[in-house]
Formats: structure tokens, C-alpha cells, sequence
């Protein structure tokens, strides 16, 4: 694992035949780390500037708008508990099946999501992340128009830590 980086998802676990060099296993754990809500400025250098994140709810293109939705895992939900993951594939993209517990703040709804998670990556770095929730995108004029109004949306609400300092300050 790259030091510096504070990844906490060190343990990786892979299907029977699946390995994955050390480079690889510290974009796998920087992701793992990122869906737990614990993201940090260093590990979003990690990915490349004009990386993209899309999930059924959002189309995050570029730096700005991926960060955001990182960050703004930690403003929605109280609790995040991966309760399983296991890396399937180690090409490009590396592939893992991932299961997660997520509980929104004030009204304390929890809802369970098990998804495929693709890391695309070139040069070391992260070009994209699909969650594909139970091994779907939606697809669609109208779902796309959505996905693209919350990643213009989260930006303005969502603020992301401008240095260390402030990334400290919020316990990442």
C-alpha cells in the first residue's frame, strides 16, 4: 500500500485465482475507504483530474463534481458499514461485488445496497468509478437528465476540504 495515504481498507479480499499487485490493491483500498465515507485530499489524487463517478443517482465528471459526492457521503448518512466485498476481476477494470449498510442522518433510514463495483485506471490512476447497484446503471433520457443534475447540484451544497488542515478538521 502507498504510504502517506492513511488507507484503512488494507485487507482485500479477492475471489479463488483473483491477485492483484500493490498498485492495484491501493486503488482497490482508496475505493473501498471511499464508498465507507472516509475519503481524503490524498486519496483523491489517486484519481485523475478528469475522472468520472456514476452510480444510479448520479454522473460525476471531473474533479470537482466526483470529490463532492465523496464528501458528501459523510454529510448523509450516520452510519456506513460495508458488510462484505470481494474483488473478482483484476484487469481493467478491476471488479469487485460490494455490499453495504448506509443510515441517513436525522431520519435514520437504513438501507442495504449490494452492487458491482468497475475501478477503471490508467497510469496508477483512477479514470472512473461505476456502483452499478445490483449490477445495474439506469438507462434512459430521463434518468440521465437527473444522474447529471445531481452531480452539478451536490458541488454548490457539498463543500470539499481546500488542504490538510481542513481535511484533519473533519476527521479524515
Amino acid at each position: 500500500m502507498s504510504s502517506g495515504l492513511n488507507i484503512e481498507n488494507t485487507n482485500i479480499k479477492t475471489a479463488p485465482g483473483v491477485t492483484l499487485e500493490e498498485q492495484q490493491k491501493t486503488l482497490v483500498g482508496s475505493v473501498l475507504d471511499l464508498f465507507a465515507g472516509r475519503p481524503s485530499l490524498e486519496k483523491l489524487q489517486l484519481w485523475k483530474d478528469e475522472g468520472v463517478f456514476e452510480d444510479p443517482i448520479t454522473i460525476a465528471e471531473g474533479r470537482k463534481q466526483y470529490e463532492a459526492q465523496w464528501y458528501g457521503l459523510q454529510s448523509a448518512f450516520s452510519e456506513i458499514e460495508r458488510l462484505e466485498h470481494e474483488v473478482t476481476s483484476s484487469g481493467n477494470p478491476i471488479s469487485l461485488n460490494m455490499k453495504t449498510r448506509y443510515k441517513v442522518k436525522g431520519i435514520g433510514m437504513e438501507q442495504t445496497i449490494s452492487s458491482v463495483v468497475n475501478i477503471f485506471h490508467e497510469g496508477g490512476k483512477i479514470t472512473k468509478v461505476q456502483d452499478k447497484w445490483n449490477g445495474k446503471l439506469p438507462e434512459g433520457a430521463i434518468a440521465n437528465a437527473f444522474r447529471n443534475l445531481n452531480s452539478v447540484t451536490v458541488p454548490k451544497i457539498i463543500s470539499v476540504p481546500k488542504n490538510k488542515e481542513e481535511d484533519a478538521a473533519r476527521g479524515n
